[in-house]
């Protein structure tokens, strides 16, 4: 098993994005923009996003579909390349990792656990060899029979038996199959582990007994989070800190459960406002109206205002610049020209109890 790490303080930073950004080119074919005069189209997919992440916490990522969190994940773990920005992990730059032994080894510090377990699993592999396969491309452990222990040790830590290992993928149910995602992810002894909404395609009963066991295991092992999800009930009870997304933008972040008992931003407020009131508060809520904004032509200024309630002559024309708060940051000029009352919300119905 592997050895537990303590968790450290909560000003050592593991990870740091600064100023992170990501085009993609959706142009036409070459052909067809020389023949009928059309320019290049670039989709601003994230757009000048910054954050930290202390070691043995979990930052999570809201927002509406479409909203950049997944990008931002698959450019932390390198499945994309940034178009401007950095992301360091223990204070390294990861883009300046060129040596390849230099990168097998921060390849086996951070791993990836996906959306969709039914999609990320080989159907062909038996599930012994799908969890051993990090383990044989780092060269952890020699010996065919410490390798069956050691993929046997992660499946009981997941809580599965050791002799689902024989067994093909089919075999499994979904919370299962992720089950066998997180054992994966955990062969290669990681300190940072991306999870990109890895409970949405779970029933929900399910999604509590995972994510209990992810908790589980960061105290356990000391594991630090970047968690991305649309379910603001699973982030406010997984989460240390959450950033709230909004057409390729960071619009607020802060520790969750200040950020949630006071949201500033008014679409952290109307995000908030979407979550069901079961107590029967009566308390005014202004729900999330209006489309979102195509991402190749977003709005000038704060991106938000074309939906937003407050917004003013000056969100229209200059893009807001975060201003810091008791619990993180927000950027808003509302907030800053203090044209927003205060509230106060309830927390959201559990979401880990089993």
């Amino acid at each position: 098993m592997a050895e537990a790490r303590p968790v450290q303080a909560v000003d050592d930073v593991l990870v740091e994005v600064e100023g992170l950004a990501k085009l993609f080119d959706v142009s036409p074919p070459l052909l067809n923009r020389l023949l009928q005069g059309q320019k290049r189209v670039l989709l601003t997919a994230v757009d000048d996003v910054s954050f930290k992440i202390p070691r043995g916490k979990t930052f999570s990522l809201v927002g509406e579909s479409g909203c950049g969190k997944s990008t931002v994940a698959r450019l932390v773990v390198g499945l994309h390349a940034a178009t401007r920005g950095r992301i360091l992990f223990e204070g390294a730059d990861m883009a300046g990792v060129t040596e390849r032994a230099e990168a097998a080894a921060l390849r086996k510090r951070l791993q990836m656990i996906f959306q969709d377990p039914y999609a990320s699993l080989n159907p062909r592999w038996r599930v012994s060899d799908i969890i051993a396969e990090p383990i044989r491309a780092h060269k952890l452990i020699d010996g065919r029979r410490a390798i069956a222990a050691r993929v046997g040790e992660l499946l009981e830590q997941v809580g599965l038996a050791a002799a689902d290992g024989e067994k093909f993928p089919h075999e499994f149910s979904g919370g299962q199959r992720q089950r066998i995602s997180i054992a994966r992810a955990l062969a290669s002894n990681p300190e940072f582990l991306v999870c990109d909404e890895p409970t949405s395609a779970l029933d929900v009963s399910v999604q509590a007994q995972i994510l209990n066991l992810m908790k589980a295991l960061q105290r356990e092992l000391g594991l630090t989070y970047l968690f991305i999800s649309h379910d603001l009930a699973v982030v406010y009870h997984i989460s240390d800190y959450v950033g709230v997304m909004y057409l390729g933008r960071l619009v607020e972040w802060g520790e969750a459960k200040a950020l949630f008992r006071r949201p500033q931003h008014p679409y952290t407020r109307m995000l908030l406002d979407a979550i069901p009131d079961l107590e029967m508060t009566g308390r005014p809520r202004i729900p999330v109206a209006g489309e979102v904004p195509s991402p190749i032509a977003p709005p000038s200024g704060c991106h938000f205002h074309p939906r937003c309630p407050f917004a003013e002559e000056r969100c229209r024309r200059e893009a807001p610049q975060p201003l810091a708060t008791a619990a993180g940051e927000v950027s808003c000029h509302a907030v800053a020209e203090g044209r927003l009352p205060e509230v106060e919300r309830a927390a959201p119905p559990a979401a880990t109890e089993t």
